[in-house]
């Protein structure tokens, strides 16, 4: 079975968000690669004795969905995180569709924070809808539950408090989220949409 391999990236200290919070961040993401790749190990070698081990392939599948987006959201997050942030260009495809869905970008940008404040652990995220042709914001707890169906993550942001925990207090996560969108490479964001 092809195992999933850890990206690498190439973060040091951005604005409001320590170099030990982005290691130890980075440690956790490496955690979500291993127990993803244990948990597909154990599905094959559970899967040659299939009917007596139904129930612990089943506990060992709804596992997975959690660690493998565990790996995949942080991978997004990462990706879009740059100690030399570049901005949204004006004539933007992706801006034009935030302002055509939402208003204006602005309107897009403060509705988005606000929701990244909701009380609880999971992510804060824009996705996109081809069907649909639509950008859609979304809560979603842990990494795997609210998911939203037949869309794709454009923007994703950890609002688990191993994300800010070493810079911020709880009570102070607002703090956060302004730095995360301090050091955004909307470049990079753009090429999920």
């Amino acid at each position: 079975m092809k195992k999933i391999e850890e990206k690498k990236f190439n973060l040091s200290e951005l604005k409001g968000i320590s170099v030990k919070t982005i290691e130890e961040h980075l440690k956790l993401y490496a955690g979500y690669v291993k127990h993803a790749n244990i948990i597909l190990e154990k599905i094959e070698e559970y899967s040659l004795d299939y009917d007596k081990n139904s129930y612990t392939i089943g506990e060992l599948q709804r596992r997975f969905g959690f660690e493998y987006n565990g790996v995949k959201n942080h991978e997004i997050y990462f990706e879009s995180l740059s100690k030399d942030p570049k901005d949204l260009p004006s004539d933007s495809k992706l801006k034009e569709a935030i302002s055509t869905e939402f208003g204006s970008f602005e309107k897009w940008l403060e509705s988005f924070k606000k929701m990244a404040l909701t009380r609880g652990i999971g992510w804060a995220m824009l996705c996109y809808d081809k069907k649909e042709n639509r950008l859609l914001n979304a809560w979603i707890d842990e990494q795997h539950l609210g998911l939203l169906q037949n869309c794709n993550t454009i923007l994703a942001l950890d609002m688990w408090e191993h994300s800010y925990y070493l810079d911020y207090t709880p009570a102070e996560k607002k703090k956060y989220v302004e730095a995360f969108f301090e050091n955004l490479n909307w470049k990079e964001i753009e090429k999920n949409f």
